[in-house]
């Protein structure tokens, strides 16, 4: 069994997390300056300068992806949702072979993909954290507000 990290813990995604914030700027920057070396009318650069935003905002969306562990639970936020769930809620921690990122089995019967780990540029990294999160969810689980069960 691992060894659980001390609390809080934030697991992201941090090579994918650079290399996007970075592609990003660069993108941005390259759009801004070719408008303004082009011989555009101000409504067209502004067209650009608003392009090259949106795709700044659409890469930094992807690049938010995280999984935070506290005492009380954990907050997964991915692309487009965030989540709280209370450590009682989540009942397994999967990354299996193959899998883009980890996923967490759910009391109600739902499974809720966890961008913040995935082991895409990371892979070692990937399945470190997702069995330290594995780890809190057995540990936090099983003995609810410190107390033991039975």
């Amino acid at each position: 069994m691992s060894e659980t990290p001390t609390l809080p813990v934030t697991f992201r995604p941090g090579h994918t997390r650079v290399i996007l914030l970075t592609a990003g700027v660069a993108i941005f920057l390259v759009i801004s300056g070719v408008a303004m070396l082009l011989d555009l009318g101000p409504g067209e650069r502004v067209s650009f300068f608003v392009t090259g935003a949106l795709i700044f905002w659409a890469l930094a969306q992807l690049a938010r992806v995280k999984v935070v562990a506290d005492e009380s639970g954990v907050t997964v936020v991915n692309i487009a949702s965030k989540r709280r769930l209370a450590w009682a809620e989540i009942l397994q921690v999967n990354l299996r072979p193959g899998d883009p990122w980890v996923f967490l089995n759910l009391s109600d019967g739902t499974s809720l993909p966890a961008l913040g780990i995935q082991p895409g540029l990371a892979k070692q990294r990937a399945i470190a954290d997702a069995r330290a999160l594995r780890a809190l969810a057995e540990a936090r689980s099983a003995a609810p507000a410190g107390e033991d069960q039975e």
